[in-house]
């Protein structure tokens, strides 16, 4: 029997190839369907590679196009570095801790505090355009296959917006991943409105946004692909870490109040205050590697290393293969996270 699941794909900027790896996996198990994906940020550009890739040619046109999306954010084709050579790289943290240390990021990490991205004038350039453009539009927007929700968040009123079906164009997949910082905001048309409104990332207003996949013709299962920690034991005392967890939490925020509002939900159709049906009952699992992400740092989500990009793609592999040897039968049955204890 197939099961039939809905994924919500976190933004995270390079740290995205952990979702690579996830999606990759999971294209290995020929029982279970991903109905809907819901994605933001570099999760919206994973989930657009998906799609686009399922209608080539099914779940290894799906592979092919998450690979040549990563190849081209990560140079990883230019090097011609092949797979196991990822072994003889050093773990991840290592990498980190040479970039937050790096003088010529830091010189970068100042110089985006005080200049403005509209400072470049017409040398202004966002560089996951010329990568955007290239997806197969009339595939990522197509009605059947995996439904697709991009999220955004609108900079006049701060709220998110949701891109699905036509209104998926590169310039709401580039406003999904709008650092407002590094880029400029992306003007596009507003799918609520109708007008043409000024976006930012949309990890601020929703990361990913859940509550599209809420819809009664797609499963109750949500498997989130977390890549943003939600614990961080240890206080943040540098000025690095400090400005890591801030990104953290404020990235989190969004996504931890649609748990919250799930949970609460739950509750009242486990007491029978609400007619079973009249709400839907989202079963909610989660694939993450707190262990690896918890040594990484802001500084590996901006810089697309190749070699990093490539053991983040095997740590989500493992991730998902691990996460389906332990719950692939609860799948289309009981919730795996228990969002109880994690609001307690």
């Amino acid at each position: 029997m197939v099961k039939r699941i809905n994924m919500a794909l976190q933004g995270g900027g390079a740290h995205g190839a952990f979702t690579w790896g996830v999606l990759d996996r999971f294209l290995d198990e020929e029982d279970i369907e991903i109905a809907a994906i819901s994605g933001t940020s570099a999760g919206a550009l994973n989930g657009a590679a998906f799609k686009a890739g399922w209608h080539n040619d099914g779940r290894e046109g799906a592979r092919a196009m998450l690979d040549w999306l990563w190849a081209e954010v990560g140079g990883i084709a230019d090097l011609g570095l092949p797979e196991w050579m990822n072994a003889f790289l050093p773990h991840p943290s290592f990498t980190s801790m040479a970039l937050d240390y790096s003088p010529i990021l830091a010189m970068g990490d100042a110089f985006t505090r005080t200049m403005s991205p509209y400072g470049w004038g017409a040398f202004y350039n966002n560089p996951l355009r010329k990568i955007v453009e290239r997806f197969d539009f009339d595939k990522v927007c197509r009605t059947d296959g995996p439904c697709l929700f991009v999220g955004a968040t609108s900079v006049r009123d701060g709220k998110v917006r949701i891109f699905t079906r036509e209104k998926i164009t590169t310039d709401a997949i580039l406003a999904s991943a709008c650092l407002p910082t590094l880029f400029q905001a992306v003007e596009t048309e507003d799918p609520v409105t109708g007008e043409i409104e000024a976006f930012w990332d949309g990890g601020y207003s929703g990361n990913p946004a859940l509550f599209p996949l809420f819809d009664k013709g797609l499963p109750d299962d949500v498997v989130i692909v977390n890549i943003n920690p939600v614990i961080r034991d240890e206080l943040p005392k540098t000025p690095q870490e400090i400005q890591n967890r801030i990104n953290e939490i404020s990235f989190n925020s969004a996504l931890l109040k649609e748990l919250r509002a799930i949970e609460f939900v739950q509750r009242l159709i486990a007491d029978g205050k609400i007619q079973e049906g009249t709400m839907k009952n989202v079963l909610v699992h989660m694939v993450a590697d707190d262990d690896l992400m918890t040594g990484l740092s802001v500084s590996t989500k901006l810089v697309p290393i190749a070699g990093l990009i490539g053991q983040l793609k095997d740590a989500g592999r493992h991730a998902a293969d691990a996460f389906l040897a332990a719950h692939k039968d609860n799948l289309n049955n009981v919730q795996t996270v228990d969002l109880k204890k994690m609001f307690s």
